[in-house]
């Protein structure tokens, strides 16, 4: 995809952004009247069903009606992005945003859907911590003592992944440009499956998500080396971050969010923002997410615009200095 028609279509994602949180507008009467079906391209027990299966009930309460999950795994998120992008804007379906979604235009030619074009941003529901995690028996109990592992050995450890452009691959290949070192990746179907990888052995590394893992880090069955966001955890308080570590400038944000299918109703979008951002603000909701390392947003839709134009950028120049060509899909 040529940078400049990135660039335009992110501009006007960021228009009907500003014009939808504008709007005073309600929602048409009685809306919801069903259940709204919620999209997630990846499986059970990631870090982006394990939010939305948590605001479910809290929705059905204030509005009458579930969100429905439906799991729709494979390719990084493409999969069910894909048939996401084809359902009616109806204000009934909705999609789990992922970091990949940012990392795919680079990744990826012949998308089947253009993620600022064949939907409009509802809101940023969180940033989840990401930490990097190694198998009991690698001999690195630091960053700084993995990568003069690594430089020692270049190509013999191996890291998980859930996929190709996956936030968990772009951490590990961020990782890999920065620190000078050559670590091989191994794919897998999402998230929970690749932190299994890691607790089995199969492979030596992953750059998990705090819920996929936490409860691994607690019961000993990989060890924790550092967070990859740019910032402390308030669950981890313990663990430097990479950049305090050994990589200054390091950084990676794996956020979680809600897009409609385009053409979705502004008062239909405005609704759906005002009621999850209220939710992800609750106290007990946000305590649970705080436990799990994730930390509340409920932004509006320029601002969660704004954070994909800003990743999408971002994701381009490390798939360009990690030499990853392209694909067609």
């Amino acid at each position: 995809m040529k940078s400049n028609f990135v660039c335009s279509g992110l501009s006007s994602w960021v228009v009907a952004g500003a014009l939808v949180s504008a709007a005073f507008a309600q929602a048409p009467a009685g809306y919801p009247a069903k259940p709204i079906r919620v999209i997630i391209g990846f499986p059970t027990g990631g870090a982006a069903d394990i939010q939305a299966r948590l605001m479910a009930p809290k929705f059905q309460e204030s509005l009458g009606q579930p969100w429905v999950i439906d799991n729709r795994p494979g390719a990084s998120g493409i999969i069910g992005t894909e048939i996401a992008a084809k359902l009616p804007p109806d204000g009934y379906n909705l999609l789990m945003f992922t970091g990949s979604h940012t990392v795919h235009p680079s990744i990826y030619k012949n998308l089947p859907f253009d993620i600022t074009k064949n939907f409009v941003p509802v809101t940023l529901i969180s940033i989840t911590t990401m930490v990097l995690v190694v198998h009991p028996t690698v001999p690195a109990r630091s960053v700084k003592e993995l990568i003069a592992l690594a430089k020692a050995s270049p190509g013999k450890l191996n890291f998980a992944s859930d996929g190709l452009g996956s936030a968990a691959q772009m951490a590990a290949e961020l990782f890999k440009s920065v620190a000078g070192v050559n670590m091989v990746g191994i794919q897998y179907k999402g998230g929970p499956p690749s932190v299994a990888a890691t607790v089995a052995g199969e492979v030596d590394l992953v750059f998990a998500t705090a819920p996929t893992v936490v409860q691994q880090i607690k019961s000993g069955k990989v060890r924790a080396l550092a967070v990859a966001n740019p910032n402390r955890s308030s669950l981890m308080p313990e663990l430097p971050t990479v950049a305090e570590a050994a990589l200054p400038g390091y950084g990676v944000s794996n956020a979680t969010g809600v897009l409609a299918p385009a053409g979705t109703t502004r008062d239909i979008v405005v609704k759906l923002q005002q009621e999850i951002a209220r939710i992800v603000k609750l106290p007990d909701i946000r305590e649970r997410l705080l436990g799990l390392g994730v930390e509340p947003v409920g932004n509006t839709p320029e601002q969660f615009a704004e954070y994909v134009r800003t990743e999408i950028a971002k994701w381009a120049k490390v798939v360009k200095a990690a030499r990853i060509e392209p694909q067609s899909w």
